[in-house]
C-alpha cells in the first residue's frame, strides 16, 4: 500500500514537471511571451511587470528580423535589453526594432514595457527578411537607434508629417553592412526606391479593436500593396519626409516600402497611425467632433442655406444677405487668423458679425443703387469658388505643378471667374444654380459638425491653404466611404430639388425684382402729388418722430399748477 502511494506521487510529480514549462511559456502573466514568425499576438502590458518576448526556431535563411509592437494611443517600449537605453530601445504607439542575426543564431529576445501607469492593450509581430532584402533604416543618421525601421509622425491642425531613415542594401549573416555614403552607383544604397502608402480606417470608428485589426493589413509588403493607396515614390536623392493634410478624428495608417530595383526585393518599415487628435486632452479630444460654437454657427448657417436652396430667388434680398455673409466672412476669418492670436471661439463670433455686416452691405448696395451686374458678380464668384474647390478636391489637387502657390491661386481664381462670365447671358439660371448648390452644401458643412464627412474638405482644404503658407506641400487625399456616399446623395438631391422647384415657380415671372430705391422714390412722389391718397395727409416721418418724442417727454413731466388756489372760508 505504501508502495502504491509512492507510485501515485511520482506520477503526479512527473506530470507537473512536464506541464510546468509549457505554462510558463504560454502565460503572459509570468513575464514571458512566446512568438512565431508572421503571427500577430494580442496581450496587455502593465508598467510594474515588463514582459520578455521570445522567438525560437528562426530559419537559417533569415538575415534580420523586425519586431514591432502597436497600441492605440498609450505608449509602449520595446528594447533589446532590460536596461532601457536610447540606442537600444524605442517608445511610442507604433515602434519596432531591427535585429541583425548572427551566424547559427536561432532564437531572439526582446523586452516589452508599458510607458504609462494604466494597462495597455497591445499587438506585436516579428517578421523575417533574407540577405537580398533591403534593410529599413539601415543608413540612419538622424535618430537614436543604429538601425531605425520606424516612421516618425507629427501633426497639427493643418498637416501631418512623416519622416523615416534611409535604408541600406541587404547583406548575409556575419558580414559587414555595405557603406552608406561611399559612392552613388548602382552597387550602393542610392539605387533604392521608397513607396509611401496611405490607408484609411473606417470613418467615425475610434475603437481599439478596429485599429489593431486593420494594422495587420499594413505590416507585410504584399498586404500593404493590396490594401493601401500608393501616394508617392521617392528616390534616394529625395528628402525622406512627406506631408499630408490633417484629417481630425479620421484614423489613417502610413507605411513605407523600400524597393531594390536591381534585385526586385522589398521590405516594409514599421507602420504608424494617427487620428490627428488627442485621446487624453481635457478639451477637444477625439471623442468630440467639434466645439459647441462651431455646431451653433454651422447649424444656423445651414438653416439659412436650406431656405436659400428652395426660396432664394424669390426672396432676393435674403439671398443677397447670404452671399454677402459668405463673401465677407470667408475673407475676414482668413485675415484675423493670420494677423491675430485670438482664440477660435472669439474668431468665430467676430466672423459671424463681419459676415452679417457684409450681407447687410450687399443688400443696402442693391437697395440704393440697384446694380444687378455687381450683385450677380458676387453670386457667380461664390458658385465659382465652390466649383473650383471641387476640381482641386479631386486627384488634380495633388499634381506636382499645383504645389506652387502662384500657379495654384492663379488657376483657382481663373476657374472661379469663368463661372459668372459663362452665365452672363442667363443671369436667372446662374442665380438659381447658386441658390441650389451653395444652399445645399451648407447642410453638408453642418453635418460635419456632428458626424465626420470628407466632403467638408472640399472648402476646408482651400481655407487651410489660405491660412498656412506650408500647406502647399501636403497631399490632400481623403477617404470616400459609405457615410460620404450617403451625404453626397443628400447634397445632390437637395440641390436638384431646390433648382427644379425654383425654375418651375419662376416660370413666367420677371427675371429679377425692380430697383427698390426707384420704387420707393416713385411712391413717395406719388403720395406728395396725389391729395386723394390717404397717405397724403400723413405727416412726414421726421415730423412723426418729433411728435412721438414730444408725447413721451410730456408723459414724464410733472403737472403744472393752473394758479393760486385758496380754500373757501366758512
Amino acid at each position: 500500500m505504501e508502495l502504491l502511494r509512492l507510485l501515485v506521487l511520482a506520477v503526479l510529480a512527473l506530470e507537473q514537471g512536464v506541464a510546468g514549462p509549457t505554462e510558463t511559456v504560454g502565460n503572459s502573466s509570468e513575464g514571458l511571451l512566446e512568438f512565431s514568425l508572421g503571427k500577430f499576438r494580442y496581450f496587455k502590458l502593465n508598467k510594474p511587470f515588463p514582459e520578455e518576448a521570445v522567438l525560437r526556431d528562426i530559419s537559417s535563411n533569415a538575415t534580420f528580423l523586425i519586431f514591432q509592437i502597436h497600441s492605440q494611443y498609450q505608449n509602449t517600449t520595446v528594447s533589446f535589453s532590460k536596461t532601457l537605453l536610447p540606442s537600444t530601445s524605442g517608445t511610442g504607439t507604433d515602434k519596432g526594432l531591427v535585429f541583425i542575426l548572427r551566424p547559427e543564431q536561432s532564437m531572439c529576445t526582446w523586452y516589452l514595457e508599458a510607458a504609462d501607469a494604466e494597462p495597455v492593450q497591445s499587438m506585436a509581430v516579428p517578421l523575417s527578411y533574407s540577405e537580398r532584402d533591403p534593410v529599413p533604416g539601415g543608413c540612419n543618421l538622424e535618430f537614436d537607434l543604429d538601425i531605425d525601421p520606424n516612421i516618425y509622425l507629427e501633426y497639427n491642425f493643418f498637416e501631418i508629417s512623416i519622416k523615416f531613415a534611409p535604408a541600406n542594401l541587404g547583406y548575409a549573416r556575419g558580414t559587414d553592412p555595405p557603406p552608406c555614403d561611399v559612392g552613388m552607383g548602382q552597387d550602393s544604397r542610392w539605387r533604392l526606391r521608397y513607396d509611401v502608402y496611405q490607408y484609411f480606417l473606417p470613418e467615425n470608428d475610434l475603437t481599439e479593436q478596429v485599429l489593431l485589426k486593420h494594422l495587420q493589413r499594413m505590416v507585410e509588403v504584399p498586404q500593404v500593396k493590396a490594401n493601401a493607396i500608393k501616394v508617392v515614390t521617392l528616390t534616394a536623392n529625395d528628402k525622406t519626409s512627406i506631408y499630408f493634410s490633417s484629417l481630425r478624428v479620421q484614423g489613417v495608417i502610413y507605411n513605407v516600402i523600400v524597393w531594390d530595383p536591381l534585385l526586385n526585393t522589398s521590405a516594409a518599415y514599421v507602420p504608424v497611425h494617427t487620428y490627428a487628435c488627442s485621446f487624453k486632452a481635457m478639451e477637444g479630444d477625439c471623442s468630440s467632433l467639434g466645439r459647441v460654437s462651431t455646431k451653433v454657427f454651422f447649424t444656423v448657417f445651414a438653416l439659412l442655406g436650406l431656405f436659400i436652396c428652395f426660396f432664394g430667388h424669390r426672396f432676393w434680398k435674403t439671398e443677397l444677405f447670404f452671399i454677402g455673409f459668405i463673401f465677407m466672412g470667408f475673407f475676414f476669418y482668413i485675415l484675423i487668423t493670420r494677423l491675430t492670436p485670438i482664440k477660435y471661439d472669439v474668431r468665430l463670433i467676430l466672423t459671424a458679425i463681419a459676415g452679417s455686416v457684409g450681407g447687410i452691405f450687399l443688400v443696402a448696395t442693391w437697395w440704393r443703387f440697384g446694380i444687378l451686374m455687381l450683385c450677380m458678380l458676387c453670386v457667380g464668384l461664390v458658385l465659382g469658388f465652390l466649383i473650383s474647390s471641387v476640381i482641386f478636391f479631386t486627384l488634380l489637387g495633388n499634381v506636382k505643378i499645383f504645389r506652387d502657390d502662384v500657379v495654384f491661386w492663379m488657376t483657382f481664381s481663373c476657374i472661379a471667374i469663368i463661372i459668372p462670365l459663362v452665365f452672363m447671358g442667363c443671369l436667372r439660371i446662374l442665380n438659381i444654380l447658386t441658390c441650389g448648390i451653395i444652399g445645399s452644401y451648407s447642410v453638408v458643412l453642418a453635418v460635419d459638425s456632428y458626424l465626420y464627412t470628407s466632403l467638408s474638405y472640399i472648402t476646408l482644404n482651400v481655407l487651410k491653404r489660405a491660412l498656412n503658407t506650408d500647406f502647399h506641400r501636403a497631399f490632400t487625399n481623403v477617404p470616400f466611404q459609405t457615410t460620404d456616399f450617403i451625404i453626397l446623395a443628400v447634397w445632390g438631391m437637395l440641390a436638384v430639388s431646390g433648382i427644379t422647384l425654383q425654375i418651375r415657380r419662376e416660370r413666367g415671372q420677371p427675371f429679377f425684382p425692380p430697383h427698390p430705391y426707384k420704387l420707393w422714390k416713385r411712391e413717395r412722389e406719388r403720395r406728395v402729388t396725389n391729395i386723394l391718397d390717404p397717405s397724403y395727409h400723413i405727416p412726414p416721418l421726421r415730423e412723426r418722430l418729433y411728435g412721438r418724442l414730444a408725447q413721451i417727454k410730456e408723459f414724464f413731466q410733472e403737472e403744472q399748477s393752473a394758479g393760486e388756489r385758496t380754500p373757501l372760508l366758512l
